[in-house]
């Protein structure tokens, strides 16, 4: 274990250096979703009304802003490639075709979204958790072109190697969010209590100061300055965008499908009432804040994979990936000891629900169980996108979460008679056959460049 510690000392350091900002950056949208959860457990008190209420906008919104973060994810790759030869006029004007494109792809999604509403109120949830819930929901599809935009400028930073800028604007933005919940939630400084829309509002107005601040970043900073300046008419917008799209799309679909399988377990979960739908919401909380980092490692892993593809070097490519997989394993493996430690108190961080409590308890440990296969089919996603082979997770992913995930969850919830948790059993099938699948995909891949042995 400590040869293999020291074999590979400099590549955790290098993957943690640019795994920490990302994963602080990440942490910002659960931080967000913590925030809402939190002050709207704390204002609903012993209802569990209002708590169902964002839980649900949360899940059912994650559709399309899985959607539009996937899509964005698309960039960092083909920037690391170009940015690691030298080609710098290039990166600029992929970057100028994804501020031109995305922005609109962006407003289409939220279009969408919007037209969506009705469908809310067909998936079997109680009428008054769905009333609730429709003006978050709508609130969160007007922030849709927001997040494009500024995903465009943040993977372009990520794809050269910059992880600290966009870690700085989420944190300075999750604070505005936190202010801005206290502000509308509870009703201060003038304004009326406005509970789960407040949450909305805070998390709107947080998003939109994004981009903002993004571009100021470019336009005050003469190195990414001269990105725009790099500007130009002749680029073929055409081309950029199908190239930006061939990576994103599959990566958005396969993370739609993976979110997809979550989210319909989450209407399963509404067919058992509010108070398992809270519960619910409390455990996904911190599976997605553990997932948060297995995004930092899996983007740690598409810069370094990315860059080394460029220049086409395969040693450094291999120890890359062996490194990334390390740090993902270990990082499933702890968070699954945590999770089971403290399965009785970390709820009472969301809830003074005796109910919700109690049922969020064994639910965490589900939730503990797939960690470590959550972890590594994180990081070699990242390591499929960095060598943009992306095209068949979309299919590995259909095959995981909506053949396997899904029905499994349902037969052990309501044929097997496990009952809500039981919904859970589906994510660990799902996870760990994406995780088999996406490690078969990429030693092939590995293996046909010479990259592993014969």
């Amino acid at each position: 274990m400590i040869a293999l510690l020291s074999r590979y000392k400099e590549d955790y350091k290098s993957n943690l250096r640019l795994a920490l900002p990302v994963a602080l950056s990440q942490l910002g949208y659960i931080v967000v979703q913590f925030a809402d959860n939190a002050m709207v457990g704390a204002y609903g008190g012993q209802d569990p009304l209002p708590l169902s209420a964002v839980s649900f906008g949360v899940m059912i919104s994650f559709v399309m802003f899985s959607l539009s973060l996937g899509i964005t994810l698309g960039i960092t790759p083909i920037i690391g490639e170009h940015f690691a030869r030298g080609e710098y006029r290039r990166t600029a004007h992929y970057l100028q075709s994804s501020l031109i494109t995305f922005p609109i792809i962006g407003l289409l999604f939220m279009v969408l979204q919007l037209l969506s509403v009705p469908l809310l109120y067909k998936m079997g949830q109680p009428v008054e958790v769905v009333d609730m819930a429709v003006p978050y929901y709508r609130l969160m599809a007007y922030s849709l072109p927001a997040i494009m935009l500024y995903g465009c400028f943040k993977q372009f930073l990520e794809g050269m190697g910059d992880t600290t800028t966009p870690m700085v604007i989420a944190i300075f933005t999750n604070l505005v969010n936190v202010v801005l919940n206290w502000v509308f939630i509870y009703g201060h400084c003038g304004f009326e209590a406005m509970g789960v829309y407040g949450a909305g509002l805070a998390t709107l107005t947080a998003r939109y100061i994004s981009p903002v601040l993004i571009f100021a970043y470019f336009v005050v900073k003469s190195e990414c300055r001269d990105y725009l300046m790099l500007f130009s008419r002749g680029v073929n917008y055409l081309k950029d965008t199908y190239r930006l799209l061939k990576i994103g799309v599959p990566t958005a679909g396969q993370m739609l499908l993976e979110g997809a399988a979550f989210v319909v377990t989450s209407v399963m979960m509404g067919w058992f009432g509010a108070e398992a739908i809270a519960a619910n919401q409390v455990a996904m909380t911190y599976g997605n804040a553990a997932f948060m980092i297995t995004v930092a490692l899996g983007s740690a892993a598409t810069i370094r994979t990315s860059h080394c593809y460029g220049l086409r070097d395969k040693e450094q490519m291999r120890r890359s990936i062996i490194s990334s997989l390390h740090l993902g394993a270990l990082w499933g493996a702890c968070v699954l000891v945590v999770f089971i430690l403290f399965r009785n108190v970390l709820p009472m961080a969301f809830t003074p629900s005796r109910e919700i409590i109690s049922l969020a308890a064994p639910m965490l440990v589900l939730v503990a169980l797939y960690q470590v296969s959550d972890a590594i089919q994180g990081t070699l996603i990242g390591v499929l996108r960095g060598v943009q082979d992306v095209k068949i997770i979309a299919y590995l992913s259909f095959v995981a979460y909506v053949l396997l995930n899904i029905p499994v969850g349902y037969l052990c919830a309501f044929t097997f008679g496990f009952g809500s948790v039981g919904l859970l059993v589906g994510y660990i099938v799902g996870l760990t056959t994406a995780a088999i699948g996406y490690g078969i995909r990429i030693y092939r891949r590995l293996k046909s460049e010479k990259i592993v042995a014969q």
